[in-house]
């Protein structure tokens, strides 16, 4: 399901990937509902390949996005809060994602995370890792 949900460089939020044509895809904003095409030259990143850094190596941000839902209960979490605060995003980031790199990981990346995580949320997503685990394996058999 996150190889579906994509990142648009330059626009707030997230998108459901609908079709693709020749020079473009059509996309869905999450919550609104809104459709338009996104062209070639705009850099798009599906949330499926996307990682974090940690100190056992890149972790998958739909294991990232379990954990999160986990610790918060599937509660969405007060970015703006966190953010007016000093180290807070490290913080709270640290106490559910115990070995990730602090070097490496930055607030931004932090902020970014947890804003998809309450756009995911709020739009019914409940479950990442495990359904992109299950979309990998029917590839490999097929």
């Amino acid at each position: 399901m996150l190889r579906e949900i994509i990142s648009i460089t330059g626009k707030p939020g997230l998108f459901r990937l609908l079709s693709q044509s020749r020079g473009a895809i059509i996309v869905e904003e999450l919550g609104s509902g809104r459709r338009f095409p996104v062209h070639a030259r705009e850099k798009v990143v599906s949330l499926g390949d996307i990682a974090m850094y940690t100190e056992s190596g890149d972790t998958p941000l739909g294991e990232i996005l379990d954990k999160v839902y986990a610790h918060k209960a599937g509660q969405p979490i007060d970015v703006k809060d966190l953010a007016s605060k000093s180290g807070a995003l490290k913080e709270e980031f640290a106490v559910i994602v115990e070995d990730f790199d602090r070097d490496r990981v930055h607030d931004g990346d932090v902020k970014k995370l947890f804003t998809w995580y309450n756009i995911l949320i709020q739009n019914g997503f409940d479950k990442f890792a495990e359904e992109q685990a299950a979309e990998e394996e029917n590839k490999t058999e097929e």
